[in-house]
């Protein structure tokens, strides 16, 4: 299969990339390498026969024409987005602009393409967004994110996210373009960057400095490794049927605060301190705005449908993530300097 993804240089799309490639299809990386991308990230299949890349912004209407005519992708996937919810907070323009009008700008680049091939059936658009549009949950075990929870956004990226996944949809229906959606949960690993809560917590651990916490911790959040995710939104574009919807989670809720204190406890035994345990450094810190209290997907639809499911345990994939980040700090290092990185913004509100 010959696929255009966008956003393919961030933190899930590299994982989406190295995948695909290896599963041997052909892919097309079109990223405008924002501040979270890093093209370092796919390295490892960079000169790959089957891989070329695109430095382009999905505000650029005019020109993804010339890209799908160009490369006559089989299928899009649609990664290319904003996606922190601290810097919606604080900065929500680009969030509108990307994650809205940019996904107006690669499904009509996509429709063009797609009636000038003919309508082929087989033809995908696949659109991979949050749980974080389902808005938050009571504490009741039972109560979780299903493929027909209404939509209840509370922070301006995942008011954006729910909007484009609405646009996708009306696409599908007005026009006919064959479309998938995924909805995930919360996602760690390799190659993310440091503003998202695993990777503050382990780069602010290795630099003896505080540890932010927001509010009390109690915030609940259902935690996917990132090469799960890949494999499960391959799994979803070869299989899944057009115009369905599927959430993917692995079923592994925590408190931010057991998060913390499992990432701590790990690096106390990978890389200890000289002196006392990192979990000494966390530090409580103002709550964020309209911070949701509960995430927890059903992956029921995409394990009974499709046949997805994960191998190893969360600790495992934790310790996996936090040893990469041991042996690569020259990846991560020099990321240090931009703003923001190591730190929970909004409590500048």
């Amino acid at each position: 299969m010959n696929i255009l993804i966008t956003g393919g240089a961030g933190f899930i799309g590299s994982a989406v990339v190295r995948l695909a490639i290896t599963h041997g299809h052909k892919v097309v990386n079109l990223d405008a390498l924002t501040y979270a991308a890093s093209l370092e990230s796919l390295a490892s299949i960079s000169e790959h026969p089957n891989y070329s890349f695109v430095k382009m912004n999905i505000r650029d209407r005019e020109n993804l024409d010339a890209v799908f005519s160009k490369h006559k992708p089989d299928a899009v996937m649609h990664l290319a987005a904003e996606s922190h919810v601290d810097r919606s907070i604080d900065e929500p323009t680009n969030f509108i602009e990307t994650n809205i009008k940019g996904t107006f700008n690669i499904l009509e680049a996509s429709r063009k393409h797609w009636q000038e091939q003919g309508c082929p059936d087989e033809f995908r658009f696949h659109h991979i967004s949050t749980d974080e549009v389902y808005g938050s949950l009571p504490s009741d075990p039972n109560a979780r994110f299903t493929e027909s929870t209404p939509y209840d956004p509370r922070s301006p990226y995942s008011a954006s996210k729910a909007s484009s996944d609405h646009l996708v949809r009306a696409w599908h229906e007005t026009y006919g373009l064959p479309v998938i959606l995924t909805n995930c949960s919360n996602n760690f690993g390799p190659y993310q960057f440091p503003e998202k809560l695993i990777p503050v917590v382990i780069l602010n651990a290795l630099s003896e400095n505080p540890i932010p916490i927001y509010g009390n911790g109690n915030n609940i959040r259902d935690w996917l490794y990132v090469d799960d995710h890949a494999s499960a939104l391959l799994l979803v574009l070869e299989k899944g049927k057009s115009g369905r919807t599927y959430n993917i989670g692995d079923e592994n809720e925590r408190t931010n605060l057991e998060m913390v204190k499992t990432v701590c406890s790990i690096l106390d035994r990978l890389s200890p301190r000289k002196k006392g345990q990192y979990a000494d450094l966390i530090t409580f810190v103002k709550d964020r705005p309209g911070h949701d209290t509960r995430y927890a997907i059903d992956p029921s639809r995409i394990r009974n449908e499709l046949g997805w499911q994960t191998t190893i345990t969360l600790e495992q994939n934790l310790e996996k993530t936090i040893q990469w980040y041991l042996n690569n700090q020259d990846w991560w290092r020099p990321l240090l300097n931009i703003a923001g990185v190591g730190k929970r913004q909004s409590n500048k509100l």
